[in-house]
């Protein structure tokens, strides 16, 4: 069964004192299993968000010693910053990340409100997916008043709260309240503004913010509000659902800016959100200079943006994932404040295992001394793949040359697409490069265990036909997605750009290449497994690949050929 991953990112009222930070926040690696993905503290906020990850028991158990050592550390009845807050560790919201749904998340979070009102006297409040009455989803609510109404709050019966002590003792006057949740992945995103005025950038993020504004007369010279017959403010709602806003001046950079948090980046996406407070701020005379991101994100966040901006510029998505990232930070101003490092910054790099992947990260020299080494691996079906990698990103070339190529602006898109699909073929191409020496090493483990027992040799034996098979299907996954790869060299051969249809040409080449080596490793594996009916089916379509690819591969020459001549 699958690991069940969580995400945990508490916000700590401490900005400023380095040494208290650093000693905060690497407290949760004392628990084994939780990595500490990102810490980033805000001087003008003094607010530091903290970001670990792992799985559900020991990121709560890792996320109380933070809460208690924040309470021990940090006192709130001295504290000031530009962010609301209520507590010594305001927030500490859990995030489902892989293969657990928001209810388990919302069980979790109660886990950890539960202990941490018994046992360290902290006031807690649920929020969001974790609330437990309808007001409290909203994390305003719950810190409305902030730390110095806390003392009111607590009394008050409606703000009783979910876990800990309903009293402003001693112990709560210095560690404040904590609010707990669990919630979608969040984005904490800043946009800078070239002005120092926080009444306009509030302006901007009213337009913005699904809250939107209180509405007014636009006819009267005092700019009355409006009100419905309960005598309650009339709202304005503003552009995008799922975005909170709010204006404010950072001394620490000396200009205004929109601090947004995006709560649902499925309905509402970073870039929309950036490209219409660009349009909102030049309406109201002002110009977005840049932005930051907060914490970590998603890659899918970036990736969408760079794509988003590509298109805006007709030019092809079809592109390395490292470019569009690329695009997408430079576009949003990302490194105008500070340097944006992508490898630190974005999720799934921080999580990525580079020692899955000891082939493809290699250098061209060094991948060649490593196949003409002694070691067995990586042998044929490593090489197989790699050739197919290689004849696709040829083909996919020519696509991103066509989009590019002047007179052809009108067709950019069409290429962009080619050149999208040549990418996938790629990137699977690469990833069954190290998969195709994983699937040997399996073979040379399962020959390892013990067969000292009847059972063992029954045991070992099943190890056996299970790794064998899996030997056989990677490289013939090599043939089938080389073979399909052979559509963009086809198309580029056909109508892609004239002056590079050699290259269309090779890539088809390689192709071919890949699927008759790899089906070479797929009969050699078939040789070692026992299920008969299993073999006949695997050789019978692995051979009618071969034959698909030598013709496919026969009619891109022939129209290579022709364009040379």
């Amino acid at each position: 069964m699958s690991k069940q991953i969580i995400e945990c990112v508490p916000n700590i009222s401490e900005g400023r004192d380095a040494d208290k930070i650093r000693i905060i926040s690497q407290i949760v690696e004392e628990i084994d299993g939780v990595k500490l993905l990102n810490v980033d503290p805000g001087k003008a906020t003094n607010r530091t968000v903290i970001t670990f990850v792992g799985e559900p028991q020991a990121v709560i158990d890792s996320a109380f010693l933070l809460i208690q050592k924040a309470q021990e550390l940090i006192d709130m009845s001295k504290h000031s910053g530009e962010h609301p807050r209520m507590g010594a560790t305001d927030v500490c919201p859990l995030v489902p990340i892989a293969n657990i749904s928001m209810e388990q998340c919302a069980q979790w979070a109660h886990k950890l409100g539960e202990r941490v009102g018994a046992e360290l006297g902290i006031p807690v409040y649920h929020y969001e997916a974790a609330a437990k009455e309808k007001k409290r989803e909203n994390l305003a609510n719950c810190r409305k008043g902030e730390y110095e109404g806390l003392s009111k709050k607590l009394v008050d019966a409606d703000w009783k709260p979910d876990f800990g002590p309903a009293e402003f003792n001693k112990s709560v006057e210095k560690s404040g309240a904590t609010a707990i949740s669990a919630r979608d992945f969040l984005v904490a995103y800043n946009i800078n503004l070239n002005t120092t005025s926080t009444r306009r950038a509030n302006a901007v993020a009213f337009d913005i913010r699904e809250a939107g504004r209180i509405k007014r007369e636009r006819d009267s010279l005092s700019g009355k509000i409006m009100k419905d017959e309960n005598g309650i403010p009339l709202k304005e709602p503003g552009l995008f659902k799922a975005v909170k806003g709010i204006g404010w001046y950072i001394e620490e950079y000396g200009v205004a800016q929109i601090s947004y948090n995006l709560t649902n980046i499925n309905i509402s996406t970073l870039h929309e959100v950036f490209d219409k407070t660009c349009e909102r701020s030049i309406a109201r005379g002002m110009r977005v200079t840049g932005s930051e991101l907060i914490g970590l994100v998603p890659k899918k966040v970036l990736i969408d943006a760079g794509k988003h901006f590509l298109k805006k510029q007709k030019r092809s998505t079809g592109i390395n994932e490292s470019e569009i990232i690329k695009i997408a930070i430079k576009t949003l101003g990302l490194d105008e404040l500070a340097p944006f490092n992508p490898q630190e910054r974005i999720i799934e790099y921080m999580l990525e295992n580079d020692a899955k992947k000891p082939l493809v990260n290699m250098s061209l020299t060094e991948f060649a001394n490593e196949t003409a080494s002694e070691s067995p691996a990586p042998g044929g079906g490593s090489i197989a793949a790699y050739c197919g990698a290689m004849g696709v990103s040829l083909g996919t070339m020519v696509a991103n040359l066509s989009a590019h190529k002047r007179g052809w602006d009108d067709r950019w898109e069409e290429f962009s697409n080619w050149a999208e699909k040549g990418m996938a073929y790629q990137n699977t191409l690469l990833d069954l490069v190290d998969e195709d020496t994983n699937s040997f090493n399996k073979i040379m483990d399962a020959f390892r265990l013990p067969k000292d027992t009847e059972a063992d040799k029954a045991k070992r034996q099943e190890a056996i036909q299970a790794a064998t098979k899996y030997a056989i299907l990677t490289p013939f996954k090599v043939m089938e997605t080389a073979f399909a790869s052979m559509e963009v060299m086809k198309a580029m051969a056909e109508f892609g750009n004239p002056n590079s249809v050699t290259d269309a040409g090779v890539g088809a080449l390689c192709s071919r290449t890949a699927v008759i080596g790899a089906f070479l490793n797929v009969k050699i594996n078939c040789g070692d497994c026992t299920d008969k009916f299993f073999v006949e089916d695997v050789l019978k379509r692995g051979q009618q690949l071969v034959d698909d690819a030598c013709a496919l591969e026969d009619e891109i020459m022939k129209i290579t050929n022709s364009k040379i001549n």
